[in-house]
């Protein structure tokens, strides 16, 4: 005798799946296109939403000088009374050729499905702060391609960047670490404080 399984429920068959982290999360829509969250740090603890570390990095450690600090700010750009930001006291005043910033790991992420990075900066008006910060993405070659962003404000913005505009990436299926740069060049005041938070990939 042959016996015939039974069809079984979809929604419950997802509902287990999600459970068990067999279904990625799905994207948010955005303006008809797609949004991939890459950290909107909400969890005040690493790692990022995709499984990637960050932190501040500094040119040289040893040169006192000089430096970055990071740390998690109960401030959230999208409203958020739970969430966090990431909050970067940077000092680029030194005698000494001077960078530093914020790094974040992206694991190879194949942003082929993707045509902007978004984030939302804005500035400390107590401690002061650049109106103007490079950014980087790096590829599987870890070579930076980097991109100023003019006009940080005391108040939430949101900046969005064609990948096009990050002109020494070549491999978009393989991309590397995003990265806040404080150089002696743009940065004025040379040292102050920013705030980072929602770092996404969309498609627009």
């Amino acid at each position: 005798m042959r016996y015939r399984s039974r069809a079984k429920n979809p929604l419950l068959t997802l509902v287990v799946l999600l459970m068990i982290g067999a279904v990625p999360k799905p994207l948010l829509a955005v303006d008809g296109g797609s949004e991939l969250v890459l950290a909107d740090f909400n969890t005040g603890d690493k790692p990022s939403n995709i499984g990637g570390d960050f932190g501040a990095w500094d040119k040289d450690p040893n040169d006192e000088t000089q430096g970055c600090q990071q740390s998690f700010e109960a401030i959230d750009a999208l409203g958020d009374e739970t969430g966090y930001s990431i909050r970067l006291d940077y000092d680029v005043d030194s005698p000494n050729p001077a960078y530093n910033g914020f790094w974040m790991k992206l694991n190879d992420l194949d942003a082929t499905a993707y045509n902007t990075v978004n984030f939302y900066l804005k500035g400390d008006p107590q401690a002061g702060f650049t109106k103007r910060v490079k950014i980087e993405l790096k590829d599987a070659s870890k070579q930076p391609s980097p991109y100023i962003v003019a006009g940080v404000t005391e108040e939430w913005q949101k900046f969005s960047i064609p990948f096009e505009k990050f002109r020494r990436v070549k491999n978009w299926d393989t991309l590397n670490e995003f990265v806040v740069v404080f150089d002696d060049i743009n940065s004025n005041p040379k040292s102050g404080t920013i705030y980072l938070d929602q770092v996404t990939f969309s498609s627009e």
